[in-house]
């Protein structure tokens, strides 16, 4: 709850303006029922053809001011639901990005893709209609004043009748959030399959497995499927229930007037704006209906956010970080006893490269110098600024090749490109540097894919760079080039390669076999 009226409290332009042409579209709404009453009585009754046209023109006057507020309404609707929905992506992937490698360990992919995909519009929707509901309650209040002051029975009827109307959807509230975290649930687990299929889609044609995972993501799928069926029938009776019951106060306000109209309690026109004022009132019944369902929704999605939001990253800055060393620096791994020499380009041939390379990066906490400074007592930030890890099985992302690759340091992309001996690979592409990548780069090689991830992680230039296995997926000829290329390239600058190929023992300056 906290989370959505925080979201709430941060758009509060949009809201206002809703809130302000919501009332101005529903005012005057409740008002046209009691004109068209006062035309019949003081018009049509008399035969006064001036105060006739007199009313016709003021319900003229109030459609017309309705009609207005509602395009103004609408826009200002949509613009609160799109900062809605984009305050709580942003916050939601800002965090996420702030937990860091560690965050697929602590939640499935299919979590995050799903606040990206289905919890914005919860989020949104609820901002949406605040402006509406606002309107309705101000309906509510018009109608109730009128009523009681021409005939306090039916007037009391409806500032009882409608309360209890909209009372009577609170039982389904609680089965209604139930059924819908049950159907998140179920969207998260499902995106997360179809992630892994399509991430995995080559092994599993490799080995003759398409059949078996896909039966299985129906099953998912149908699991799905159900869910949203079960949330779907509460929220049927909530649609029937939201007519039903102000049909029925309605009929008893129409009954009543006609009895009180009979015996000259009331006029034929009070008569008429009292069936008027009971009939539209259905319309904020229904817009209260609506806000229960999005307020509903909205709390799933809010809970989902804050179970993303309350995640810590593995590591904090210390609360006084020591700086790193000026320049291109070296490191010290006291797990394994290596020194890796500042300026120097340094191979490591041994196995479980992963998790060594994660030290270097303090990816894992480890006994770690960087010069004389641990890195447990460095600011987090200036370590992943300063530090960068690359491992042969990173992600390529979708976009522009030039945006995904180009990370913004001194190095040009062209160099880097070439370093990685990656030129043929853009010149085999039609748009070139802006052809646009599939997620993971999916349309490329292995080969190709690992050329380009060893020429993002060149492009940014970092004072210490570390690759874990960055040729393996090349052939010998491509990887003498590549060898040689980065060599010549981070001269002067500290490099790790952990890779058992002697092609890289040729050009490195030092060479670690534990």
């Amino acid at each position: 709850m906290r989370f959505l009226w925080w979201v709430i409290r941060s758009t509060p332009r949009p809201l206002v303006v809703s809130t302000v042409f919501g009332m101005l579209w529903m005012g005057p709404l409740t008002l046209i029922p009691l004109a068209i009453g006062a035309a019949i009585d003081h018009g049509i009754a008399p035969r006064d053809t001036g105060a006739l046209l007199q009313w016709a023109g003021v319900i003229l006057a109030l459609g017309a001011v309705s009609a207005s507020s509602t395009v103004m309404l609408t826009r200002a609707g949509d613009r609160a639901w799109l900062d809605g929905a984009t305050l709580m992506q942003r916050s939601v992937m800002q965090h996420a990005t702030r937990v860091g490698a560690t965050l697929p360990s602590k939640i499935k992919t299919g979590e995050i893709v799903a606040i990206g995909s289905s919890d914005i519009y919860s989020i949104g929707g609820v901002l949406e209609v605040i402006g509406r509901l606002a309107g309705g309650f101000i309906a509510f209040v018009v109608a109730a004043v009128a009523m009681l002051t021409s005939s306090p029975l039916l007037g009391l009827i409806v500032l009882i009748g409608v309360p209890l109307a909209t009372l009577g959807l609170v039982p389904l509230l609680g089965p209604l959030r139930e059924r819908t975290e049950k159907h998140r649930d179920e969207v998260g687990a499902a995106t997360s399959m179809a992630a892994d299929i399509v991430s995995g889609l080559r092994i599993l044609r490799g080995i003759g497995g398409e059949k078996q995972f896909t039966d299985r993501f129906a099953e998912t799928s149908q699991r799905v499927r159900k869910a949203g069926v079960n949330a779907a029938r509460i929220d049927s009776w909530l649609s029937g229930i939201e007519i039903l019951l102000p049909g029925l106060v309605t009929i008893l306000v129409l009954w009543l007037g006609a009895r009180l109209a009979l015996d000259g309690t009331i006029t034929v026109g009070e008569l008429v704006a009292f069936y008027g004022l009971s009939a539209f009132l259905v319309i904020p019944v229904g817009v209260a209906a609506e806000s229960v369902h999005h307020y509903n929704e909205s709390i799933v999605a809010a809970k989902r956010a804050c179970t993303i939001l309350a995640m810590k990253p593995a590591f904090e800055s210390p609360e006084h970080p020591k700086p790193l060393p000026p320049g291109s620096f070296g490191l010290h791994d006291e797990t394994s006893g290596l020194t890796f020499a500042a300026g120097k380009l340094t191979v490591v041939s041994t196995t479980g490269s992963d998790a060594f390379a994660d030290r270097l990066g303090r990816y894992v906490d480890a006994p770690v110098r960087a010069g004389d400074v641990p890195l447990r007592e460095a600011d987090i930030e200036e370590v992943r600024n300063r530090i960068l890890v690359a491992h042969n099985q990173d992600v390529l992302f979708s976009g522009k090749l030039a945006d995904e690759i180009d990370m913004g340091g001194s190095v040009e992309l062209d160099t880097a490109l070439w370093a990685a001996d990656a030129m043929d690979v853009v010149d085999g592409l039609e748009n070139g540097t802006q052809e646009f990548l599939a997620e993971r780069g999916r349309t490329l090689s292995g080969g190709q894919r690992q050329r380009m991830l060893l020429a993002r992680a060149l492009s940014r230039d970092a004072d210490v760079l570390v690759l874990d296995e960055p040729t393996s997926a090349v052939d010998a000829h491509t990887e003498a080039r590549i060898t040689q290329r980065v060599a010549e390239l981070r001269r002067g600058r500290t490099t790790v390669v952990f890779s058992q190929s002697p092609l890289w023992t040729r050009v490195a300056d030092e060479v670690y076999v534990p």
